[in-house]
């Protein structure tokens, strides 16, 4: 490659990670219906899955089991995740999602999906088709 390829390549990766970004944002700030912090969401939405421990948790989230553990006990208090045995393991815990929370994440769910829905609508035919024509481009870019 060229320097003025790689200089190109380098606008490209900035303008789509500004891109990327900037829609993550609104998709989290239109579509969290009780202000849960990211981390959190992120939580539930593991849980989704099915039960977990602790320390798998905190190593899915990359984070310490410590920090796990605040996290989950928040969501335990508020009612969105609870406590089963394991299965195998006496000594251990599981968090599993109670219906309070699937609620949240179903609720979650939709709301993304109609804000994004909102957003596509107000784009002319060209622009949607554009970014029609540009998601497996988008999703290999993901992949690789």
């Amino acid at each position: 490659m060229t320097d003025e390829t790689d200089r190109s390549l380098e606008i490209v990766a900035k303008d789509l990670t500004a891109a990327i970004s900037r829609v993550l944002r609104r998709l989290r700030t239109e579509a969290n219906p009780t202000e849960l912090a990211l981390s959190q969401m992120g939580v539930l939405s593991r849980l989704e899955g099915g039960p977990m421990n602790t320390a798998d948790l905190a190593r899915a989230e990359l984070m310490k089991p410590q920090s796990m553990g605040v996290i989950l006990g928040s969501l335990e208090q508020e009612g969105l995740v609870e406590r089963q045995p394991h299965p195998t393991d006496r000594r251990q815990v599981l968090f599993a999602l109670t219906e309070a929370g699937a609620a949240v994440r179903t609720k979650h769910r939709a709301m993304k999906r109609d804000w994004l829905v909102g957003a596509l609508a107000k784009l002319d035919p060209a622009q949607r088709e554009a970014l029609i024509a540009a998601i497996p481009v988008i999703r290999q870019v993901g992949d690789s």
